[in-house]
């Protein structure tokens, strides 16, 4: 059996390298680039940070900052046109997935034509997109690394789900000095995205040798770091430890694929327009309970890298360990406990589950679900 290994050419880590990214999109000699962001970090002055260090070395910007919560194919139309006008030569990507996911739809589209809709599903692009320059400001999506792009179709009310190895950005960028004093509930909801990458590609049916080590160690990492980060928003270590964890994760999930946690937290996130990470949070022990009939091995181990004492347990008792863990974390970080808190209803479950079967991230759980069953997760979820 063969496997594709997908990363960005450069990855910068650790506190600082932001001006390490200028100086390499300085060297690759582009001229003007579009900054794809949201209006919070325009107004902040993040935007004007990353401008002045490009000023600096001759490189010019445009600005989009209109970039939503949850992406849409508006945004990514409405950033195409600022791109075109500028006759911007590349694009960077800054804050967290939202921006990022909207910039690689951005880039895709500039690159190879059409509309983002043409590119749902699996590496449906000819051709790479223009580079991306992705910076990132949390610690929980890995979107600055991987070949994901999610952008929610308006009109069908549905998370598109775009898996390409064209989108994968030429230079991720992971600076924790840009992650200090984001809001509790943000380091939680991406935080616990972390976990569900990492935890998703540990049991999916694509993971490796590779994906496997580089999952575990995200989980360990996000354990002993995620309360912490919560907790006290300023602590650079707790911050870059994160910021590793999560690209680990993203390392994991990029190449390994991802599950039903994420199948159907896009439904919720498109359906209701709901926060992605919370979403994952809440779901993750209720598919987790359903993955273990088929790998409790496999959830043991999580267990295990989650500080769970597993040498006298049964596989089966492990699984059940590592689901009490996350629920755990989960708590301390102050996720709520159900979907229905969100604003999901009950009477809504058929059209959730309907398309939750037909995302492309379902394909690698470690056991396929009948559609009754995936009703059933969401209303244990509630």
């Amino acid at each position: 059996m063969t496997s594709a290994f997908y990363i960005p050419t450069i990855n910068l880590m650790g506190a600082g390298c932001l001006k390490d990214a200028a100086d390499s999109i300085q060297a690759q000699g582009f001229k003007k680039g579009l900054i794809v962001t949201d209006q919070v970090l325009n107004k902040i002055g993040v935007v004007a940070q990353v401008q002045a260090l490009l000023t600096e070395r001759d490189v010019q910007t445009a600005v989009f900052d209109g970039t939503q919560p949850n992406p849409t194919i508006g945004n990514v139309e409405q950033g195409l046109s600022i791109l075109s006008d500028n006759q911007c030569d590349f694009v960077i990507s800054l804050g967290g997935g939202s921006p990022h996911d909207c910039a690689k739809g951005i880039a895709l589209v500039a690159a190879n034509g059409g509309k983002i809709a043409d590119y749902e599903g699996v590496d449906q692009s000819a051709k790479p997109m223009l580079p991306l320059i992705a910076i990132n400001t949390t610690a929980g999506t890995a979107s600055e690394m991987t070949r994901f792009c999610i952008i929610t179709d308006e009109a069908r009310h549905i998370k598109m789900a775009i898996v390409d190895k064209h989108t994968t950005p030429l230079i991720s960028v992971n600076d924790p000095e840009l992650m200090l004093a984001k809001p509790a509930s943000l380091t939680a909801a991406t935080g616990m995205d972390a976990l569900t990458h990492a935890i998703e590609a540990y049991v999916s049916i694509a993971a490796t040798p590779i994906t496997d080590a580089v999952a575990i160690k995200a989980i360990e990492l996000i354990q002993a770091n995620l309360r912490e980060a919560v907790q006290n928003g300023e602590s650079i270590e707790a911050r870059e430890q994160m910021a590793y964890a999560q690209f680990m994760a993203g390392m994991a999930f990029n190449n390994a694929s991802l599950g039903y946690v994420h199948a159907m937290a896009h439904q919720l996130g498109g359906f209701y327009d709901l926060p992605h990470g919370v979403c994952n949070a809440i779901l993750l022990p209720h598919v987790q309970r359903f993955n273990a009939k088929a790998c409790p091995e496999r959830l043991k181990d999580v267990a295990k890298a989650m500080g769970v004492d597993v040498s006298a347990l049964t596989a089966e008792k492990g699984a059940e360990a590592a689901i009490d863990a996350i629920v755990k974390l989960a708590a301390d970080v102050g996720i709520p406990s159900g979907i229905e808190q969100l604003g999901a209803k009950a009477d809504d479950i058929p059209t959730l589950t309907e398309n939750a079967l037909k995302d492309a991230c379902g394909f690698t759980n470690p056991i396929q679900a009948t559609a009754d069953e995936i009703s059933e997760i969401f209303r244990a979820a509630m």
